[in-house]
């Protein structure tokens, strides 16, 4: 289905393409502003310190699970419909956060922004998909790379403006309200541009298999986050340990919806292969180490250091560049021509940046400058475009095309619950290794949390080798798992 070529002059294509963009900028600038705001927002409302942790993993968890269903609904109801649902409820759940009162009114606003931010991304992937030929689907999902660049490195800083210079009184809460009047325009956009697409007779939505999902990841984020506040009570551990229990159950439910012929969240057969499955791991420490560095080093900045969150942005700027950077450089062939070792290379890089990070800490002390951590946080960034870059197409090397569709949607959903993870154990380590009560010379914290993220990054360097060495030759998904949901740059 495509949408009639010439207009008024132009192709409406790109102006639907320019729609689904709008709706992206959003959700890229509330994954990355929130950070570089979190310690402000913290002690404006009064909050303890676990508030920090939950504006990031309340969102990127409340994204997980909605991207089990997301693309589901797209099918069931029309991809138009949900992504103008989505977006003016994105929109109104901005609102909400820039009007929160309270700590507990912010956290839910947030887990509504991730269900909603759920419903719209897969609709825009969706759609074109639909709109265009698959000679223009690579011109077409390229277009998302300036804006991926663009957000990674403007992003922060324009949240950190916005908190320092205040704007009409606002303070932190202008973050969420700039995202007001781009949904309505993103909507007005979406009314005249949009295809108004098909849908999918006799799906039904597995319900059941989204419930068993979203409590199974909610049994491991919350006491992840509140055990340390908590005292680590035996519950905590107990909650653990029942989310195995539970994703057990979740793949026991898939297989028997597969069997009796319904469509399941996720194939079962996915499962069955060993280089998805150890991908799926990869991923998962890849992204924890890389969203929760972004919290910890924002924290360190402001809450040890001293810096404004203008300063904490734009010192955080050349690791930003430098992912762009490995990027545009793996791009160039690359990826196609070192596969697996491209992954590894990267991940060398990461873990070198972040070893160079703490020689510098040890040495200056409070006496860094945005300069002198430069360098450790571009050598970073580099390593993060490297390994990023292949990583999605390697996975799904050994996936058929009947299930790469289900395969993009369970690697989308693990950056998101991966993200919430690295938030919930980073930002745990970081505030149980601060100074007790307060938050005075915190650079033993971050040293501690920098740390944890290199082991996380070991750990994936050896589980890449589970990896084909080669990603897909064609069949793959053209790049879009990989550009659903920003990365924050990484300390």
């Amino acid at each position: 289905m495509h949408v009639d070529e010439v207009t008024t002059g132009y192709d409406k294509r790109w102006a639907a393409l320019f729609v689904i963009l709008g709706m992206e900028i959003m959700d890229l600038l509330d994954a990355l502003v929130t950070t570089v705001a979190a310690p402000t927002i913290r002690g404006d409302l009064g909050a303890g310190e676990t508030l920090v942790q939950w504006l990031g993993a309340a969102y990127t968890l409340a994204m997980a699970v909605g991207l089990l269903i997301g693309g589901r609904l797209g099918d069931m109801f029309g991809r138009k419909r949900m992504f103008l649902i989505g977006t003016a409820g994105f929109t109104t759940a901005s609102l909400l956060c820039a009007v929160a009162q309270s700590p507990s009114m912010l956290i839910s606003a947030r887990v509504l922004q991730g269900l909603l931010g759920a419903m719209v991304l897969p609709q825009g992937l969706g759609m074109i998909k639909e709109m265009f030929p698959p000679a223009e689907t690579a011109k077409a999902f390229g277009a998302f790379g300036p804006i991926m660049g663009l957000s990674a490195v403007g992003g922060p800083i324009l949240g950190g403006w916005l908190v320092d210079v205040d704007l009409f009184g606002a303070g932190w809460r202008a973050i969420f309200a700039i995202n007001i009047p781009i949904g309505v325009v993103t909507v007005l956009a979406a009314l005249r541009f949009l295809p108004a697409g098909r849908r999918a007779e006799g799906m039904r939505l597995d319900l059941f298999g989204a419930a068993l999902g979203a409590v199974g990841a909610g049994l491991v984020i919350y006491p992840l986050v509140q055990g340390r506040e908590l005292g680590w009570p035996a519950w905590t551990f107990a909650m653990m340990g029942a989310s195995v229990l539970t994703f057990a159950a979740f793949a026991s439910h898939e297989r028997r919806t597969a069997v009796a012929g319904r469509t399941p969240l996720v194939e079962p057969s996915l499962f069955h292969k060993p280089a998805f499955s150890g991908g799926i791991v990869v991923a998962l420490a890849i992204f924890s180490a890389m969203i929760g560095s972004a919290l910890v080093s924002t924290l360190w900045m402001q809450l040890g250091l001293g810096w404004s969150p203008t300063k904490s942005a734009l010192a955080s700027a050349p690791s930003a560049l430098g992912m762009v950077v490995g990027f545009i450089v793996a791009g160039a062939g690359l990826a196609a021509r070192l596969g697996r070792r491209l992954m590894h290379a990267g991940l060398t890089a990461m873990a070198a940046g972040m070893l160079l990070l703490l020689v510098v800490i040890q040495v200056l002390g409070h006496q860094v400058s945005s300069w002198t951590l430069a360098p450790a946080l571009l050598l970073g960034g580099v390593g993060t475009g490297l390994t990023m870059a292949p990583m999605f197409d390697i996975v799904l090397a050994g996936v058929s095309a009947r299930e790469v569709g289900s395969a993009g949607g369970v690697l989308t959903a693990i950056q998101q619950l991966g993200g919430a993870v690295g938030i919930a154990v980073l930002g745990t380590v970081f505030f149980s290794a601060g100074p007790a009560g307060g938050f005075g010379d915190l650079d033993h914290a971050f040293a501690l949390a920098l740390g944890v993220e290199i082991a996380l990054i070991a750990l994936a360097f050896g589980l890449t080798f589970l990896l084909p060495g080669r990603p897909r030759a064609e069949g793959g998904l053209h790049g879009a798992p990989a550009i659903v949901e920003p990365l924050p740059a990484a300390a």
